[in-house]
């Protein structure tokens, strides 16, 4: 019998998985029969958050540290943000997600304290740069309403909905057994409840005396010590807010009906002064008209002058859809300040963070949903201070987003140098006046830029280098189209309901600096960089048409002149033959009304100023077909060295010369496919046979004349539109000497009444890829179509283009020179190799000829192809070519030595016979795949997810290498060596809970990413071990030591008289010797991750033990310090004491009694 032999069983299925599937490889270890030596090893990839970007996200409260100069903000999903100086932002997540009602600071001291809707605070660190929880205390009897903690106080008071007010200890997060009962607060005889506690504080010059609110309208003055009610203040009205003047006789309360009440504190029987800001006075003396609640006030008084009084709301009834206002009222002058969105919350900001000085207001923070805005007091008009911060992300609707990191270092300058053109003016002249913080000590030296497309057309450049975030420079490409004035002159071409600028996709190369951006309403924009102003007095515009291969309006061609190649619909028959081309969008079909030849955007007649920038080199737009809008493009790419912009939607793919202004390809996607292949989709309709004799298309477009080609149109009533076609038609003899014998096998085109078009199938799934970011196009806002003729179910079943890579490889299969090729994905799972022939007719680009012919279909993948790349052999990413960036508005001489230094075309590698040189490197949302060229032999193949699929994927450098990095739709986040696809890294990291996720979320080299975490809010992940090693030198400083300012001075008389502030021993009065316990049932404490308890189990190692003692060494430096100067103080004090007495005594010393 023969002996069975595992290890060789083993072995043979180790060999057919690295031929077929990677997927049984051992995780990040590489192979010895890899055909590239790899470096990558799964120790390389880590995956974390870094920084978090952008507007908090319906934000619900906020809070300001003035001695550390940080402001808090919380969210209604439990998000906690905190802001310092320009660069200093920090993000944290109470794990239940509940609401933030409320913040506030221990003043100086480095901890926050949350109150959340569910009932529960918190207690954060913020001495780390990972903020962290020390304790949570969670409420199960009392829903919390309202918090005070006084300054230099240990002792917070919540307020409850029943009415009761508890007292916690912060330091060790419990109960005091001092409670205020509601039932002992309000007077006996009253028979109902006050309501919920909405305000509480303490006399600002008397700690024992506290100042509570009930919503009923009932203040009460609550006398700490003797544990009752001192005074009873009673209106009508329910209250929102209450403020103190700094000297403890008045406070203000603001009302539901828009007035406001000054009472003092020993007449409690009526209101000092009632007035309502915005309420009309009646002529006759009776009470104003009620306005809208007053949902805030704070009272700030000055030393030099009036008070400031600010207050939010109050408005009159009568101003139906004005917008909400802050009312900022000084003396005898009220301004009111319009703000944009509602206001969720506001803070005055003041010189000194005692409640017992004058408090000299100097700006006050309005927290809007949308925004956050600061004004100057200061200045006259009350002006905003400019923000340092990038809170501007959605200022439109972020539609896609694309991510650069180490790019050319000279990018940023000149972004930033445009960019600080475009800077709105009139802002305060004086700084930023929340400054606190410290920036990280990171290494991370590369320039980063982030590019972001919005709803209504402009993209915007961001910095994004060392973890910082800062707008560079904002492009508006709906300057371009002419805009409706109003609904009724809203165009009926349109095919979205809203929005018809937002940008669908874009393609940027950072080499050549060359911008192209693709719209929803089917229009592709090219731009050019140029540091110099220019005014272009005609756009250049190229219509497309692009026609449904499959709609119901095709019908077998008749016969005739017609090409057969070239099936058209019945609105685009004879009749139109005879129309000279300049009735490009004119033509409307008269006897069946459908819309035709019409672009979904009108361009603008007028000259274009151009700012320095981005300015326009080319509008194309796809137009209407026969009553059938214009499909969405969904796949975009550009070639700065040829000079082409290649795009395709649902219908197939174009391509045009942006340099000579032509369309030079226009075609299905059925017509890539060879008419042996395979994998070609058959037609579901009776068509005629193809013949063989079918037109070309290259780039003379219909002209013989390569003179005639470069002039630019001169039509006299379309001057401003370049032809997509010419008059003439071209046969097969005039054209071939442009192609080589073996181009000649495949029929690129064909030309009918001199228009370029060609079949195009439809299909609304549309797929995103590296250039697409709008992945699901019908789950979308910006793809609805407004007409259809065509079922659902082909819909789904057609193929649209949904990838392209320019690239230099062989085009023929064992091939032995590389030339320029196009790769094509589609959301079939196809890619198919189309190759471009230049033929240069002489130095300049304006007389080079281009032709194009398909080499079928190089692989056949499950799922759509999102991304294609290629590289050498030894495994170096080979990028398309591209020309270096030169200023299309220099002067001759200076474009003569840009000339020079400009980047051509690579000599084309070569291959030995039988010799594999390129790995094409593709990637759909099932599997990845290796391909050797020329040979096109599947060397590698990995299936990547089975039951979910792949939403985003981009081949990325990382460590010198480089790998595919993946997002699934199940939330893995996963990276592939190439070119053995071995995993390296696979977690669990994101379920895809929104399209916009999926729409945003894009990798960049050196392990970094993002996407959109919430509509205002950019989240920056890295999956580089390297860089999680170092986020902690990386990430900015929150806390810095700062002494905290004196307090004031309070005078001779006032310390012999009593007139100064009167302190509590609130120790002595709620601790537990006095108050007792509280009761355990009432709340329950829970010790969190950054307390004692929490780091005695999660720090450990040396590390954690030196960080610690680093900072109670500074701690304990800068409270030594505190008390030598407070010890300095008290000498000073003494000896001063000391020399008067002496003096007092030998003054008197031989007086008498009587002689005093």
């Amino acid at each position: 019998m023969k002996k069975f032999n595992i290890r060789k069983v083993l072995d043979g299925l180790t060999a057919a998985s690295s031929s077929s599937s990677s997927a049984t490889a051992q995780p990040g270890t590489p192979r010895e029969n890899d055909v590239v030596q790899e470096t990558l090893q799964s120790e390389h990839f880590q995956l974390c958050k870094t920084v978090r970007h952008g507007f908090p996200y319906q934000p619900s409260s906020m809070a300001f540290d003035p001695v550390q100069k940080i402001l808090a903000v919380g969210t209604q999903t439990g998000a906690l943000r905190l802001f310092g100086r320009a660069g200093v932002e920090c993000y944290c997540q109470h794990e239940s997600g509940a609401a933030v009602i409320q913040l506030q600071f221990l003043i100086n001291e480095g901890a926050l304290v949350s109150a959340l809707a569910d009932d529960s605070i918190h207690l954060w660190n913020l001495r780390q740069k990972i903020p962290a929880i020390l304790h949570s205390l969670k409420f199960n009897r009392e829903r919390i309403t309202y918090c005070h903690l006084p300054f230099q106080s240990k002792w917070l008071y919540i307020g409850s909905e029943r009415g009761n007010i508890h007292i916690v200890n912060v330091e060790s997060f419990t109960l005091s057994g001092y409670v205020i009962m509601w039932n002992k607060a309000i007077e006996l005889s009253t028979k109902t409840h006050p309501g919920p506690v909405v305000h509480i504080s303490d006399n600002p010059m008397d700690e024992g005396k506290l100042l509570i609110g009930f919503e009923c309208g009932v203040v009460v003055l609550w006398d700490l010590k003797s544990k009752k009610a001192d005074y009873r203040y009673n209106y009508d009205e329910a209250i929102h807010s209450v403020a103190w003047h700094h000297e403890g006789k008045q406070f203000v309360c603001s009302h539901s009906d828009g007035t406001l009440t000054t009472w003092n504190i020993r007449a409690p029987a009526k209101p000092a002064q009632i007035i309502t800001p915005h309420g009309k006075q009646p002529k006759d003396g009776k009470k104003p008209e009620p306005c809208k609640p007053i949902l805030k006030v704070e009272y700030k008084t000055t030393r030099a002058g009036d008070p400031f009084m600010v207050l939010s709301g109050g408005l009159s009834y009568d101003t139906v859809g004005r917008r909400a206002c802050l009312t900022v009222m000084h003396g005898k002058s009220t301004a009111v300040l319009e703000m944009d969105y509602p206001i969720v919350d506001f803070i005055t900001l003041c010189e000194t963070p005692y409640p017992n000085d004058f408090q000299e207001p100097y700006a006050v923070v309005v927290l809007l949903e949308k925004d956050l805005v600061v004004i100057d007091l200061g200045q006259i008009g009350y002006p905003i201070f400019e923000s340092p911060y990038p809170l501007s992300i959605h200022e439109s609707p972020v539609t896609c987003c694309e991510y650069f990191a180490d790019c050319p270092s000279e990018l940023i300058p000149a972004l930033y140098s445009v960019g600080s053109r475009q800077k709105r003016q009139g802002y305060s002249k004086k700084e930023w006046p929340i400054s606190g913080g410290n920036w990280g000590q990171g290494t991370q030296t590369y320039p980063e830029i982030i590019i972001t497309g919005h709803a209504d057309g402009s993209i915007k450049f961001w910095d994004a280098s060392a973890l910082m975030l800062q707008v560079l420079y904002k492009l508006k490409t709906a300057k371009v189209f002419e805009r409706a004035r109003g609904k009724e002159e809203k165009p009926s071409t349109d095919i979205v309901d809203e929005d018809p600028f937002a940008i669908q996709t874009l393609f940027w190369c950072p080499e050549s600096r060359m911008l192209c951006v693709a719209g929803v309403s089917a229009h592709v924009i090219i731009y050019r960089f140029s540091k110099q102003e220019a005014t272009t007095e005609v756009v250049q515009l190229l219509e497309v048409r692009m026609q449904s291969e499959f709609s119901e309006a095709d019908s077998p061609d008749p016969g005739g002149e017609q090409t057969p190649t070239l099936p058209t619909s019945a609105a685009s028959s004879s009749p139109q033959e005879a129309e000279p081309p300049n009735q490009l969008t004119a033509g409307v079909n008269s006897s069946e009304g459908a819309r035709d030849n019409i672009p979904c955007l009108q361009v603008r007649s007028s000259p274009l100023k151009q700012s320095p920038g981005y300015q326009v080199e080319l509008v194309v737009q796809l137009v209407w077909v026969s009553g059938e809008p214009p499909q969405q493009i969904t796949s975009l790419a550009v070639n700065s060295s040829f000079g082409l912009v290649v795009f395709g939607n649902s219908n197939g793919l174009a391509v045009v010369d942006y340099v000579q202004k032509t369309l030079l390809l226009n075609l299905g996607t059925s017509e890539l496919y060879s008419p042996s292949d395979p994998c070609q989709r058959q037609p579901r309709s009776p068509r005629k046979p193809r013949q063989p004799s079918g037109g070309f298309c290259d780039s003379n477009d219909g002209s013989n004349n390569s003179e005639d080609r470069c002039k630019s149109p001169t039509s006299a009533k379309m001057s401003r539109k370049i032809s997509s076609s010419g008059e003439q038609k071209l046969d097969l003899e005039d054209r071939s000497h442009r192609w080589s014998p073996w181009l000649c096998k495949w029929p690129v085109g064909s030309m009918k009444n001199g228009k370029l078009a060609a079949r195009m199938t439809r299909k609304l799934n549309v797929h995103k890829t590296k250039s697409d970011p709008h992945r699901y196009g019908k789950d979308n806002a910006f793809t609805r179509s407004r007409s259809s003729s065509v079922t659902s179910i082909d819909r789904e079943s057609r193929e649209a283009i949904s990838s392209f890579y320019f690239c230099e490889s062989f085009p023929r299969k064992s091939g032995s020179l590389a030339s320029p090729c196009l790769l094509v994905g589609t959301t079939q799972g196809s890619v198919m190799m189309v190759a471009l022939s230049l033929q240069p007719g002489g130095d300049q680009k304006l007389q080079q000829s281009l032709s194009f012919a398909s080499c079928g279909t190089l692989v056949q993948l499950k799922g759509g192809i999102l991304t294609m790349a290629l590289l050498d052999a030894a495994g170096t990413m080979l990028p398309p070519s591209c020309e270096v960036w030169y200023d299309p508005n220099a002067s001759d001489e200076e474009k003569e030595k840009e000339k020079t230094r400009r980047r051509r075309p690579a000599t084309p590698p070569s291959s030995q016979e039988g010799q594999d040189s390129q790995f094409a490197v593709l990637c759909s949302e099932k599997q990845a795949n290796v391909v050797a060229m020329p040979s096109q032999t599947s060397i590698y193949k990995h299936n990547i997810t089975e039951t979910s699929f792949v939403l985003r994927a981009d081949v990325v450098q990382m460590a010198g290498a480089y790998c595919i990095a993946c997002f699934c739709a199940n939330g893995h986040i996963m990276t592939l060596s190439l070119p053995s696809l071995r995993p390296l890294l696979d977690i669990n990291y994101l379920p895809l809970t929104d399209m916009r996720i999926a729409r945003t979320f894009c990798f960049s080299n050196l392990g970094q990413a993002l996407y959109l975490t919430s509509p205002t809010e950019i989240q920056r992940i890295t999956y580089s071990q390297e860089t999680c090693d170092n986020l902690q030198e990386m990430l900015s400083e929150l806390f810095t030591p700062v002494e905290t300012p004196e307090a004031p001075n309070r005078g001779f008389f006032k310390g012999l008289f009593g007139g100064g502030a009167q302190s509590l021993d609130r120790e002595d009065l709620f601790g537990e010797t006095t108050a007792g316990k509280a009761s355990r049932s009432l709340a329950q404490h829970i010790p969190g991750p950054g307390s004692m308890e929490g780091m005695k189990g999660a720090a450990s190692g040396v590390v954690g033990d030196l960080a610690r003692a680093r900072v109670a060494l500074d701690e304990r430096g800068q409270k030594l310090g505190e008390l030598e100067e407070r010890t300095a103080a008290m000498m000073a004090s003494a000896e001063s004491f000391s020399k008067h007495a002496h003096d007092m005594m030998v003054k008197y010393k031989d007086k008498k009694w009587y002689q005093l």
